[in-house]
């Protein structure tokens, strides 16, 4: 299926590893020019962007940097776990400082110029934890239900200004960061780290999610193929947010 993608112009925020990396591959991969940003880089193989979005003025350098966009996803962000009396102010401020506001600053102009041009798809990465809450990681839970609202909000409204906003919520996806979380996970229950694969036996299907499906699915709703949708959030976690225990 062609998506119409050749030359589009896309910035993915957090795109050296993980799911934003696979985003950019899939994006080059239909012939896109892709750009990254990402507070390390490395070797990345697209013209990349070293920056940490939660400091002010970051989010309006990087898009300068950028350029005018087609495209713009939004993935950079990783919330710590734990509950109220754990996660202190600092934390919360922090992490929310990255994902939350990062979001919503590049948003606000990224779509000024979308605006200007009748023309763009914003595409919000989030998590599942905004639909299925979880009292263990309050901070994601929180920040991720308020960039669901968010997306939705500026999505429903969008269309007057020729521009699509939409979200995708993965649930666990084979990144770097969850295979840690359940090597550590391993190690403690146990007793062996090597073992961590072990813990996915309860997942959907037997594994989590792989970062190539969420970038297939991101993709699709940035192309022309998916022209009518907007203020919508697709979950792709093997159903588990629709499990009713």
């Amino acid at each position: 299926m062609d998506l119409n993608l050749q030359g589009k112009r896309v910035l993915v925020t957090g795109g050296s590893k993980g799911i934003g990396l696979a985003c950019a591959q899939a994006f080059a991969a239909e012939g896109a020019a892709v750009r990254i940003a990402a507070r390390n880089p490395g070797n990345a193989p697209f013209p990349s962007k070293a920056l940490d979005l939660s400091a002010r003025g970051a989010a309006e350098a990087l898009a300068d940097w950028a350029g005018e966009l087609d495209i713009l996803v939004n993935n950079a962000g990783a919330i710590p776990g734990g509950d109220l009396l754990k996660v202190d102010e600092e934390t919360w401020r922090r992490a929310w400082d990255l994902k939350v506001f990062g979001y919503i600053n590049l948003c606000r102009r990224v779509y000024a110029g979308m605006k200007a041009r009748r023309s763009g798809v914003i595409v919000n990465i989030i998590g599942s934890a905004g639909e299925k809450l979880d009292a263990a990681y309050i901070a994601g839970s929180t920040a991720n239900a308020g960039l669901m609202a968010f997306t939705k909000a500026l999505g429903g409204a969008s269309h007057a200004d020729g521009v699509r906003v939409v979200g995708i919520n993965p649930g666990p996806v084979a990144t770097d960061r969850l295979k840690t979380l359940y090597r550590q996970r391993a190690e403690t229950l146990l007793g062996d780290a090597a073992r961590f694969e072990e813990l996915f036996a309860n997942m959907s299907f037997g594994r989590p999610g792989k970062p190539e499906e969420i970038a297939a699915a991101t993709v699709f709703l940035a192309s022309a193929r998916s022209a009518y949708t907007s203020g919508a959030i697709l979950t792709i976690d093997g159903g588990l947010s629709a499990r009713s225990t």
